[in-house]
């Protein structure tokens, strides 16, 4: 397909390596800014779920954690019927950076969707990544 597959981001934290770890990686950590609630059993193939009152659910599916540095997992693709077995992945990379921490997340796997559905989901995540970023910073912030 002629479309990107990737959607890529960075942030500068004012926060440490081991407080960003834990606001990505716990329930309590991922519901102050991912979401209103959420679940994670914390290893690979471990189950989640993050949940946005009003609106939607998302079930995740763990797949990498290298503490303190990656963080991976799957999770379905919007708009798609319950039973598509398609998902985009996930990943979270943090390295310590002048005293606080430098977050990329990257997420794949959009060139498996259908043309009428790219443009819509793509941008949606686009956005999202850009605001969910800034959510988790003032979380952090406010922490």
């Amino acid at each position: 397909m002629g479309f990107p597959d990737r959607i890529e981001r960075t942030v500068e934290l004012a926060h440490p390596p081991a407080a960003v770890w834990t606001a990505l990686t716990t329930a309590d950590g991922l519901s102050a800014w991912f979401g209103d609630e959420a679940e994670i059993d914390l290893r690979p193939g471990g189950l989640g779920r993050v949940a946005w009152i009003g609106d939607r659910s998302a079930e995740i599916r763990v797949e990498r954690v290298e503490k303190p540095a990656v963080f991976g997992f799957t999770w379905p693709v919007d708009g798609m019927p319950d039973d598509d077995p398609r998902r985009t992945y996930v990943e979270f990379t943090l390295r310590a950076h002048d005293g606080g921490t430098r977050l990329t997340v990257v997420e794949t796997g959009f060139a498996q969707l259908p043309d009428s559905q790219y443009p819509a989901t793509y941008r949606s995540h686009t956005e999202g990544w850009a605001r969910e970023l800034d959510e988790l910073a003032a979380s952090l912030d406010a922490g």
